[in-house]
């Protein structure tokens, strides 16, 4: 199993530059208290060797890691040469850590502890709103006579009021709206619903005249002019070139015009 070694500080040299690690002297102190009859443990000069990535993730500079506070976790090495490695022990950085500064966490206490203070605050100034009203509901007793006789005479207006809109919403009757159809449409009816006579089969429109249609349609997305159809029969009246136009488009619906049975 390999040894590990975690320490924890600041840099207590500068920072030195290689190829592809930067490398900085840590120290720490050893234990207050050591065993009965031994003697008490000293400093420990250790030199953190950390690759370039890593350490350029942490956001650290030349400057801010002499005094920030930093986590090393890592290994001991003995191959690295004298020159590169001052300190008693050198460290094979695997992970390395800036650890927040006290002044930050007395500040996150301190905003965490005025909060619920706010808190309780606000009932206070809620109370201070409800007194007017209390005052205000004290002193309403007095005028609850001629409150009460005005509501009375409301009321018996009120009636008279919602009758004559109901009236007016009667009187009025709603026209189906159709968007993007030709003047004159009533219904849009399915196109397969549609039966065409045989007069009508025997014969062939103009195909000039049919192509303008065909064209018209791809341009607006609609027929010129709605299909006259027999109400109750189906049957197609007038408008068979556009019949026509509305099954080469493959089209589902086709506006239409009703003539009622004689």
């Amino acid at each position: 199993m390999p040894h590990k070694i975690t320490l924890t500080g600041s840099a207590t040299g500068p920072l030195r530059e290689y190829d592809r690690y930067v490398a900085f002297d840590m120290r720490e102190k050893g234990s207050p208290s050591a065993p009965k009859g031994l003697k008490k443990s000293t400093f420990i000069s250790y030199t953190v060797f950390v690759a370039k990535k890593a350490f350029n993730k942490t956001g650290l500079t030349k400057k801010s890691i002499m005094h920030e506070k930093i986590l090393i976790q890592g290994e001991p090495t003995l191959d690295i040469p004298i020159d590169e490695c001052p300190g008693e022990v050198g460290v094979i950085c695997f992970q390395i850590t800036v650890l927040p500064n006290k002044n930050d966490k007395e500040k996150n206490e301190s905003d965490t502890k005025k909060e619920p203070k706010q808190e309780a605050s606000a009932p206070s100034q809620a109370q201070k709103n409800t007194e007017p009203t209390k005052q205000a509901e004290e002193q309403a007793p007095v005028s609850q006579p001629v409150a009460n006789e005005q509501k009375k005479e409301a009321e018996i207006v009120q009636p008279e009021v919602k009758e004559t809109p109901v009236q007016e919403t009667k009187a009025t009757p709603k026209k189906k709206s159709m968007p993007n159809q030709p003047k004159g449409t009533q219904d849009l009816l399915n196109f397969e619903d549609i039966i065409v006579p045989e007069e009508f089969l025997k014969t062939r429109p103009n195909p000039q005249k049919t192509q303008k249609v065909i064209d018209f349609v791809k341009r607006t997305g609609r027929l010129d002019e709605p299909l006259t159809i027999e109400k109750d029969s189906k049957v197609l009246k007038d408008g068979y070139r556009r019949y026509i136009v509305a099954k080469t488009v493959k089209m589902d619906k086709v506006p239409v015009v009703y003539e009622y049975q004689k």
